[in-house]
């Protein structure tokens, strides 16, 4: 009995993938809270409540829902039993049989419920907001791996339809909520973390590239479609060009916010090398490389809260 809750224990942790969801959501959050609490009269309270209310929320939806769908899906597809499994390839939980992919597939479908009840339930109360966040994350969750749409699966419809809404609101949420109108450096924060975090997947992709093209459907992410077309070598093009759409928009940041947009510059040139330098076949390579692309994210969300 203790044995088997220890186990259910760890898949739950193993599904969260914090790292990820810490270095994006979490890291979005922050960069959306930060320039309330240094330049505004919010609260440090105030502060501390919204920041773990909303990153708790991120956890949940980026972290536990999001994978609980996303690796019954590719079990199903069977990229998983092809991944090199390094940093990509799902949690691991069915593959190492800590969670039977009924189970993960009733845990996600259960938690999807909830949240829509909890969602319906703040709408009805007058939390519109929160209820409008909440059902943004569980349509990107289902919408990004569950048929029919299985939009990850489908290239470019899985960042844009699935990924961007989701990660673009989170960034929006802290000034929403608190301040009830959106400002405009809140939608340029949101903007440039939205986009790091599309090119970090991107990256994440790659080594996934032959597991992908052996799954039941194929999963034609946008890595193995650029793939496909241009060659096994281009295969970081979708990864650069989220990365140089980011770079664009220190651009319109250079007119009010002078210091914020020339560190993000050296940032994003920063991850652009690093993106630009990947070796396509070194799937370990590659994973240490994505790692440098968590920290860059993670730093570029604290240079846009800051300054």
């Amino acid at each position: 009995m203790i044995n088997h809750f220890s186990m259910f224990l760890s898949g739950g942790w193993s599904l969260l993938r914090l790292i990820a969801v810490v270095s994006s959501s979490v890291t979005t959050v922050i960069s959306s809270l930060l320039p309330l609490l240094l330049y505004t009269s919010f609260s440090t309270s105030n502060f501390v409540f919204m920041f773990f209310f909303l990153s708790a929320g991120a956890v949940v939806i980026h972290g536990l829902l999001t994978h609980l769908f996303n690796d019954y899906a590719d079990f199903l597809s069977g990229t998983d039993e092809h991944s090199p499994a390094i940093l990509s390839g799902g949690s691991r939980v069915i593959q190492k049989g800590i969670l039977k992919p009924e189970v993960v597939w009733r845990l996600g479908r259960l938690l999807a419920i909830l949240l829509l009840m909890a969602a319906v339930l703040l709408a009805i109360i007058g939390h519109g907001k929160i209820s409008l966040l909440i059902l943004v994350g569980v349509w990107a969750a289902a919408s990004y791996s569950l048929s029919p749409l299985r939009l990850s699966y489908r290239p470019f419809l899985g960042e844009w339809l699935s990924l961007f809404p989701s990660m673009f609101l989170l960034g929006l949420a802290g000034p929403w909520l608190i301040m009830d109108v959106i400002p405009m450096w809140a939608v340029q924060n949101a903007l440039i973390n939205a986009l790091v975090c599309m090119a970090w997947v991107m990256v994440h992709h790659i080594p996934d590239l032959e597991a992908d093209q052996k799954a039941k459907p194929i999963k034609v992410t946008t890595v193995v479609w650029f793939a496909k077309k241009f060659g096994v070598n281009f295969a970081y093009f979708p990864a650069l060009f989220y990365l140089m759409l980011a770079g664009l928009v220190p651009i319109w940041l250079a007119f009010t916010r002078l210091t914020a947009a020339f560190l993000l510059i050296v940032l994003i040139s920063f991850a652009i090398y690093l993106v630009t330098h990947l070796d396509i076949k070194n799937h370990h390579q590659v994973s240490k490389s994505e790692k440098g692309l968590l920290l860059i994210a993670m730093l570029i969300g604290l240079v846009l809260g800051i300054f």
